[in-house]
């Protein structure tokens, strides 16, 4: 049978108010008693009910987390700074894999409300009005990570994408690059995608080189969309000197793309991109990206949602992070 909170008190011989404060960690207990309960917790194996708490003090102390792509391994870094802080403040965490699909995030955002989390954090690529409508029905707080809405209206942790992809660009540009080819996100998302992309222009056009359309395609930040856009600038009759990848994973196909034409990178064709994965390193040539501080980007939205849930005062809820330009072997000055 269940083993109840009466239970532990007749064990222990105390009330059952006496013991709801000492699972609930209520300093107003002799520390005599509380042993008292705590070896009756344990002679009996009670766990309490965390449904039943949740009714009582109207939080569950559980925090939901919508992950657009679980198998894309730059979402485990932020996951784990999420962790780390969601452990430090007592939160428990609901992860829920969205598909990078528009329906499904939606539907995991209400299902989580649904279940009385205490906040949620959402990391996807583009929100929507039909995304901000489910956000604002929410009666618990709720902060973007990793992204940003268009009208900046929703407390988010972020980088400066686009920032982030002008020096990208222009490193290939101060090392005398002119043919910059862009392997771009899809431009409906606002981060990864459009604000990239406007990184690229911008920086070509500070430096007087026209933009080119036939120089920017656009792949599903995955391995094999960067081998199948880069066989395509291989192709051309002017092919691209150099390659600005949105993503890393898109630049590892790109990179392998190239190799597999026996040309090498980056005495043939250079390449840089954003995120700085696990994979960077490891790629040979290892490959040159802007880094974005994946676990810090985690810890901090957790830290802001932490505070928004407990009514701190919260002076900045839109925090910009920096990005650091990571220096290896696959970008060379042009010959």
């Amino acid at each position: 049978m269940t083993v109840t909170i009466y239970d532990v008190a007749r064990e222990a011989g105390v009330s059952m108010a006496t013991v709801s404060r000492v699972v609930n960690n209520n300093p107003n207990v002799k520390p005599q008693t509380r042993k008292k309960v705590f070896e009756a917790i344990e002679r009996l194996g009670y766990r309490p009910n965390a449904v039943a708490r949740g009714l009582a003090s109207k939080k569950t102390t559980t925090v939901g987390v919508v992950i657009p792509d679980i198998s894309n391994s730059i979402f485990s870094e932020v996951a784990r700074g999420i962790e780390d802080i969601a452990n430090m403040y007592h939160y428990n965490i609901i992860l829920c894999n969205a598909d990078k699909r528009k329906e499904k995030e939606i539907r995991v955002v209400n299902t989580l409300l649904e279940k009385q989390v205490d906040g949620l954090l959402f990391m996807g690529g583009t929100v929507t009005d039909e995304h901000l409508q489910a956000f604002q029905s929410a009666t618990v707080p709720i902060v973007l990570c990793g992204t940003t809405d268009e009208k900046q209206t929703m407390p988010s942790v972020d980088i400066d994408h686009e920032k982030a992809a002008y020096d990208a660009v222009k490193m290939l540009i101060d090392n005398g690059h002119r043919e910059i080819g862009m392997i771009s996100g899809t431009l409906q998302d606002l981060s990864n995608g459009y604000s990239r992309y406007a990184g690229y222009k911008k920086a070509l056009e500070q430096a007087g080189i026209p933009l080119r359309e036939e120089y920017v395609r656009i792949g599903n930040y995955r391995y094999e969309s960067g081998m199948e856009v880069m066989r395509y600038f291989l192709e051309l009759p002017n092919r691209p000197t150099a390659i600005f990848s949105a993503t890393d994973e898109m630049a590892i196909g790109a990179i392998h793309a190239i190799q597999d034409q026996g040309l090498r990178v980056p005495d043939d064709i250079s390449i840089i991109s954003v995120d700085n994965i696990r994979m960077a390193s490891m790629v040979r040539p290892q490959l040159t990206t802007v880094a974005q501080p994946m676990y810090d980007i985690g810890a901090v939205s957790m830290r802001l949602l932490t505070k928004l849930m407990n009514k701190e005062t919260v002076d900045m809820t839109r925090v910009v992070l920096p990005h650091e330009l990571i220096r290896r072997k696959s970008v060379a000055a042009k010959a």
